[in-house]
């Protein structure tokens, strides 16, 4: 048996914008700034991610986060809220009503808290990694 090697990929071209280390660009996304310079807002709304970053030119809106932001958000959250549900129903034992009164807000409250920052993080994770769709201006 012979050993064959895979085929060298070509080499992709350095983007015009600054690419951060990956941690970095995701935590940069999480707070809500520009993944490759940390300095612009990366949303112009509550989710809509703007087209392109004003001081480095990154382009932000051809990361296309889709369903892995909300998909996220709902792990993260439901590690947060069933714990505490059930350790709240085994300690107290409350009424159906008193844990609707408290674990539908709270659900509602950490949902759309973390929504956003997940979102930024997302997209500094697709940025560093190049998985931006084709820019339909280029062709």
């Amino acid at each position: 048996m012979t050993l064959s090697h895979w085929p060298a990929e070509a080499a992709q071209p350095a983007p015009p914008w600054p690419v951060a280390p990956l941690a970095t660009a995701i935590g940069r996304g999480l707070l809500s700034r520009c993944p490759a310079c940390g300095e612009r807002h990366l949303f112009k709304g509550y989710l809509k991610v703007v087209s392109e970053c004003r001081r480095c030119g990154a382009p932000l809106g051809l990361a296309r986060a889709d369903d892995a932001p909300p998909y996220f958000t709902i792990l993260v959250v439901g590690h947060i809220v069933v714990p505490l549900l059930v350790i709240m129903q085994r300690l107290a034992n409350p009424p159906t009503w008193e844990m609707t009164a408290i674990f539908v807000p709270l659900t509602l409250v950490l949902a759309l808290g973390l929504l956003r920052p997940i979102k930024g993080g997302t997209v500094g994770l697709m940025l560093t990694m190049g998985m931006l769709k084709p820019n339909p201006a280029a062709t």
